[in-house]
């Protein structure tokens, strides 16, 4: 039994609406300005909740770390995660911005005092992937009591149960687990979406999927399809801003598509059970089938196929369905039968 996860008044739970997490990272590229309209935007969009990035430079890299290959950037990582800090004092106005219009505020924490500075404005933290190894942090978010959602890129599932269980052993079972490529953008076929029921299966937790693939629909909605509770994608204002998160990133419209999507995939998803569905009431009736007479047929006539048929009903009274079709012929009529009518069990001698 997965644990019961509420997030502002949404359950995180397998027969619930998809919880959708509009992801702005650093894309406010530190203009307060910028992020509100981030906010906005996924507001519009129909996102449950907003989530930002947390951290400061010097509790990520060395500043002796170097240059990272994939940002294209001649800069050290370290200057360019500086760059991207959000300062503290924003977190006030961010979350009265996300009060204002109806979506959670959320936020990805990398160090213990980030943890703290977040911890008065939010419901439920988020860990990256590259801090799921990083044990003693895991535990400082966990005894804070709240939801944890949790990705998992560049993990195998033994990496991923080592750090399910230090964040259980705080005592804290308010986890979630996000199935996530840590490449930028993510080619669709390496998304690997079937992971989201593996990590469900095999921790007993609700999981989703943290998208990094540019398409703004794809992965969402395989992952949807495929169980997931929880969806996290990037966006930002534009591609054409000179961040560097900004290029993977889908644009508002985009977004907007996203989230209709993934609810039309719920609703056509159902409830699993195998019913009639009351859509179907009409052409049940009209075009299932029963036996009928071709031509009139006098009592006392044996029944055979030239004179009996399997026919669709139309808006003519149903009979005898087709299951009683063999057992039927060679049996008398008990009275006259005009011609395309059904046959009734009381016609049958």
């Amino acid at each position: 039994m997965s644990p019961t996860i509420t997030i502002g008044g949404r359950r995180i739970q397998d027969g619930h609406p998809c919880f959708i997490i509009a992801e702005a990272g650093s894309n406010h590229d530190g203009k307060l300005d910028q992020a509100l309209q981030l906010i906005d935007a996924a507001a519009e969009a129909g996102a449950d909740a907003v989530k930002f990035q947390l951290f400061r430079a010097a509790r990520l890299y060395p500043k002796s770390s170097g240059r990272s290959e994939y940002l294209n950037n001649p800069r050290s990582i370290y200057d360019i995660m500086a760059e991207m800090e959000m300062p503290y004092d924003w977190l006030p106005h961010l979350a009265a911005r996300c009060r204002t219009g109806g979506v959670l505020f959320l936020g990805s924490v990398f160090d213990e005092e980030s943890v703290d500075r977040l911890d008065p404005y939010v419901e439920a933290f988020k860990i990256a992937s590259y801090e799921m190894t990083h044990l003693p942090l895991v535990r400082y978010v966990a005894r804070k009591g709240k939801p944890v959602i949790l990705s998992t890129g560049t993990a195998d599932l033994d990496e991923v149960a080592e750090t399910v269980d230090e964040f259980r052993r705080t005592g804290n079972e308010r986890l979630v687990l996000m199935q996530c490529t840590a490449a930028y953008p993510a080619p669709l076929e390496s998304l690997n979406v079937r992971a989201v029921a593996t990590l469900k299966s095999a921790f007993g937790l609700p999981a989703g999927l943290s998208d990094h693939s540019r398409d703004p629909l794809v992965g969402p909605m395989a992952a949807v399809a495929a169980g997931a509770n929880v969806i996290e994608k990037h966006y930002t204002l534009s591609n054409r801003l000179s961040g560097p998160d900004h290029r993977f990133a889908i644009e508002p419209d985009e977004l907007r598509a996203m989230v209709t999507r993934i609810r039309e995939t719920e609703l056509a998803l159902g409830s699993g059970e195998k019913t009639m569905h009351p859509m179907e009431k009409e052409l049940r009736e009209f075009a299932r089938r029963s036996v009928f007479a071709t031509r009139a047929i006098a009592v006392g006539e044996v029944f055979t196929r030239n004179n009996i048929a399997v026919l669709r009903c139309g808006t003519l009274r149903p009979g005898l369905a087709p299951r009683h079709w063999d057992e039927l012929l060679g049996k008398r009529a008990r009275r006259d039968i005009p011609a395309e009518r059904s046959i009734q069990r009381d016609d049958v001698d």
